[in-house]
């Protein structure tokens, strides 16, 4: 994700906003700079600081981790809404954030090992395990997974053929692609789409992380003919988009999986983070989604149902 992983996503802090915060690294306002505040030292009474990502699902799996854990007696400061991936991953890695609901592939690929080819759930996981920093670890990967996607219309794919990524190649030249401005140089984006693919398209339209939605209206209008739109974007079923086909797997295995600051928690937390971790399924993810986006519920209300739902909090 690679995201950094949605773009379902109302407005969000600008890259240059979120960096510039981060930049400042002090200042008086703990509630806007995720590394100021209490972090926790395995339970000892202090805070842990759960993140999140400047988009609406990675808000919704950082409010379930916040209320996993506070089920377990821990207290817990919560950090939304930072912003992307080359933001808040140095933030982590420092204790700054004690636990990040993160995306196994874009992790691996965009923070950690850029050159990797690592694709399935088993062999990305190896490879974080053996290359992230001694300061963190990641803990049990969930079965849900929002992958990244390149997605256009159905009239769309109709007009050129469209079924896989590799039918682009002789007509992206004519065609406009939109995405969060990073998309452009990630290799699970548009420096992959040509390496693997052989695709180019004519233009790129860049937008703030935090624009999924105004993205889909963009395609739907054919200002845009493509799109990176995460696979539990509920636009994808309800407006009969088509996800292209990845055969050569340039977007990895995404399954959400607990970053976690290794003496930001105990055997205690663990258990919790693994616990949601268990339970956690793509279609839960989708479904939780829809009733933040379309129903436009409270994500600490939707956190709760699944959390009851699933016997993890009473």
């Amino acid at each position: 994700m690679s995201t950094n992983r949605g773009i379902y996503r109302g407005a969000a802090f600008s890259l240059i906003a979120a960096l510039s915060l981060t930049a400042c690294g002090g200042g008086d306002d703990s509630s806007s700079n995720p590394l100021t505040g209490d972090s926790d030292s395995g339970g000892s009474g202090k805070s842990i600081v759960v993140g999140s990502a400047n988009f609406p699902e990675n808000q919704l799996l950082g409010e379930i981790y916040a209320q996993a854990l506070e089920a377990k007696g821990l207290k817990v400061t919560r950090k939304f809404d930072i912003g992307a991936r080359e933001v808040y991953y140095d933030q982590v890695v420092k204790g700054g954030i004690g636990v990040f609901p993160e995306y196994n592939g874009a992790l691996l690929s965009v923070a950690v090992d850029k050159n990797s080819t690592a694709t399935s759930t088993e062999q990305v996981n190896a490879e974080l395990k053996a290359k992230l920093p001694s300061t963190v670890e990641i803990l049990d990967s969930a079965a849900a997974e929002d992958k990244d996607s390149v997605t256009v219309t159905a009239e769309t794919a109709a007009k050129y053929k469209l079924k896989t990524l590799a039918d682009l190649k002789p007509v992206a030249k004519d065609m406009t692609i939109g995405a969060g401005s990073e998309f452009k140089t990630r290799t699970q984006g548009g420096v992959g789409l040509k390496t693997v693919y052989g695709v180019e398209f004519g233009k790129f339209q860049p937008l703030d992380a935090g624009a999924q939605t105004t993205l889909v209206k963009l395609l739907k209008s054919d200002d845009v003919q493509a799109a990176n739109l995460y696979t539990t974007d509920p636009a994808i079923v309800e407006d009969k988009l088509v996800v292209l086909e990845d055969p050569k797997n340039l977007f990895s295995s995404q399954n959400v999986t607990p970053l976690v600051y290794k003496t930001a928690v105990n055997d205690t937390a663990k258990a919790a983070l693994n616990g949601v971790s268990a339970k956690l399924t793509t279609e839960d993810l989708l479904e939780m989604m829809k009733k933040l986006v379309n129903d436009k519920e409270d994500s600490s209300t939707v956190a709760k149902e699944w959390l009851t739902s699933t016997g993890l909090v009473s």
